[in-house]
């Protein structure tokens, strides 16, 4: 029997950074204990992964000591494409419903972060080899409205910044950090009432309209760049599912009238241009492949038009838009799609296209750090990952230590648009 192979596993319930209950794996070798657990989003796609079965966390803990755990004891936790397999064939369902999607993914993260010790060596080079050393840039949300924040917050669930210019990771999470504090003193300057609130992910959740937050961001993105002397850009996740309405066909925003299609594609377009935009996620619902395809077409080659909620992490879903050549970029999160081994998929297939790869936190997020050697390990130029809480700075934190493990190698990627 090899060092690595799987000798026990353990479960339990622990907390997200908004208080509600997620699992938390331990996968036992016979060497050490690898150990990972779920984050949860609050946005999140119809055709995600089924989070947990029914009967919720305490049951997801259940099935893994009765079902799951039976089966992977012997597997080798070094071949994590076989030990995704069975978790897929455990489950036997097309989106997790048996074990629960956030189940499937904290298995196998804790399988991958076992593996990883036992061998004595770094996460990302256990999954994406010795060879690997590029970095991305942090993508941070500095102002937050939707799903994220509270009534009388923007409609656009968040404004987040890019600092293209720097050189390392630190000087980049530096650059987000500072766009953050100087957003706040804008956002006094101007007597915007919110009392130093923050939203699900750290960003400020002031009382402002669509437009003022654009301008107020702006301001700080200016502001920062010029102190720092890099050049930071700045983006939106639109989410805009969360006020689509099907039977209106129109895009409800409180701050504004409600909007068609073509209005809407025409709003998203004057935002570009007017405050210089790189990024733009979901700037359509979960079902406009033809949007994303019309917005690309016209504002692709100077902007990141960025599928998440229409993605899912989803291979089919993804194959999809790339036949219609739908968006040039795409959200990866593992918990929409179950493993590891998927997750990866997904990002290959998304690179050999040409799309970029934004590896993403969830709202609801855990101090597990395992998510910046995935970022790394998937070659991912960028990582959505927010600015400040406890459970941001833990993979904040660890991309600056993944940073000094590679030393004099270690460099930043090239972010532009196709």
């Amino acid at each position: 029997m090899s060092e690595t192979c799987i000798v026990d596993l353990k479960a339990r319930k622990v907390f997200d950074s908004r208080g509600s209950e997620t699992v938390e794996v331990e996968v036992y070798t016979r060497k050490t204990v690898g150990k990972a657990s779920a984050p949860a989003g609050a946005s999140k796609g119809k055709w995600e992964a089924v989070s947990y079965p029914e009967g919720g966390v305490e049951e997801a803990v259940r099935r893994i000591l009765i079902l799951v755990k039976p089966r992977l004891i012997g597997f080798d936790s070094s071949d994590q494409v076989n030990v995704d397999k069975a978790l897929k064939e455990i489950d036997g369902t097309i989106n997790f419903s048996k074990i629960g999607g956030n189940t499937a993914y904290a298995v196998s993260l804790a399988v991958a972060d076992a593996a990883s010790k036992t061998l004595g060596i770094p996460m990302y080079q256990h999954i994406g080899g010795t060879m690997v050393k590029n970095l991305p840039y942090p993508l941070g949300n500095v102002l937050g409205g939707g799903k994220h924040a509270g009534e009388g917050c923007p409609d656009i669930q968040e404004y987040l910044v890019l600092p293209v210019g720097a050189k390392k990771f630190r000087e980049a999470y530096l650059g987000n950090r500072e766009v953050h504090r100087a957003l706040r003193r804008i956002l006094e300057e101007r007597n915007i009432p919110f009392f130093g609130g923050r939203g699900d992910e750290g960003a400020w959740a002031p009382r402002i309209s669509n437009d003022g937050a654009f301008e107020a961001t702006a301001e700080a993105v200016k502001r920062a760049s010029e102190r720092l002397g890099f050049e930071i850009r700045f983006g939106v996740d639109v989410a805009s599912s969360s006020f689509w309405d099907e039977e209106k066909c129109k895009y409800m925003y409180k701050h504004g009238k409600p909007l068609d299609k073509g209005e809407q594609i025409d709003y998203v377009l004057e935002c570009i241009d007017k405050y210089k935009l790189l990024y733009v996620e979901d700037p359509f619902h979960e079902e406009d492949f033809e949007g994303f395809r019309e917005l690309t077409e016209k504002a692709g080659d100077k902007c990141l038009i960025c599928g998440d909620d229409l993605f899912v992490t989803n291979v089919e879903r993804l194959r999809k838009g790339i036949d219609i050549h739908a968006g040039n970029a795409v959200i990866i999160k593992p918990n929409q799609i179950g493993t590891v081994t998927d997750a990866y998929e997904a990002t290959k297939l998304a690179q050999k296209h040409g799309y970029v790869t934004v590896f993403s936190h969830r709202s609801g997020e855990t101090t597990d750090g395992h998510l910046a050697h995935l970022a790394v390990a998937f070659n991912c130029p960028i990582v959505k990952i927010g600015v400040l809480g406890g459970e941001r700075i833990a993979k904040i934190n660890e991309f600056l230590r993944i940073e000094e493990h590679m030393g004099d190698q270690a460099s930043m990627h090239r972010v532009g648009v196709k």
